[in-house]
């Protein structure tokens, strides 16, 4: 007899099955995105602080970072940056060195998830390549701020990881409430609220 397929759906709050090999943008649902990045820690938890820094809370900053680099950056722009890490609500953080050590199956499972995800919020499936170059440099400059400040780096070695932040944190406006780590219920809250004042309210 031929065995069944093995289950790819993970079932989320929302109610919805979400196929995590064959995504389906009508499963993704904006709820259970920051439900689970609220969640997921960066850096494996390895952080300072009375909470763990969340992907939701990183996603928050990576994006004031990416509108500081391009203050007329449009709605999309802002858009794909808050959800540059959106497929971590199902797949988790992963370290970029361990990324690189599990090759390309985990990149296209990532892909194919970011890609439903950007459909589902009337986005194209990938987004520009300027868009992407600008987003990439605020996420190194954000593990930067958050290497220094809450993971135990020197400046000089997370220089040389991550390289020199284009802009002094201080003169991102709200910085020191953007890298304080936020409880679980505030990183959701915050995502949604940042998301709706970008898109403003969906159905």
């Amino acid at each position: 007899m031929a065995r069944a397929p093995q289950r790819a759906w993970q079932r989320m709050l929302s109610g919805r099955r979400l196929d995590l090999l064959d995504p389906s943008p009508l499963d993704v649902e904006l709820s259970d995105i920051a439900h689970g990045l609220a969640r997921v820690a960066r850096w494996n938890g390895q952080t300072n602080g009375d909470y763990a820094f969340s992907v939701a809370q990183h996603s928050v900053l990576v994006m004031h970072l990416a509108l500081a680099g391009k203050p007329e950056m449009d709605g999309s722009g802002r858009l794909y940056a808050l959800l540059h890490d959106a497929p971590e609500y199902v797949m988790g953080d992963i370290i970029s060195p361990l990324k690189a050590a599990m090759g390309g199956q985990y990149k296209d499972l990532e892909d194919r998830l970011l890609s439903a995800i950007h459909v589902r919020f009337s986005l194209a499936a990938k987004a520009p390549t300027a868009t992407t170059k600008l987003i990439k440099k605020a996420d190194k400059e954000a593990a930067y701020f958050e290497a220094v400040n809450l993971a135990g780096f020197e400046p000089a070695e997370a220089r040389k990881i991550f390289g020199e932040p284009s802009l002094a944190s201080f003169d991102l406006p709200d910085f020191d409430q953007l890298i304080r780590p936020w409880p679980i219920h505030v990183a959701h809250e915050q995502f949604v609220a940042v998301f709706t004042s970008i898109l403003g309210p969906i159905k």
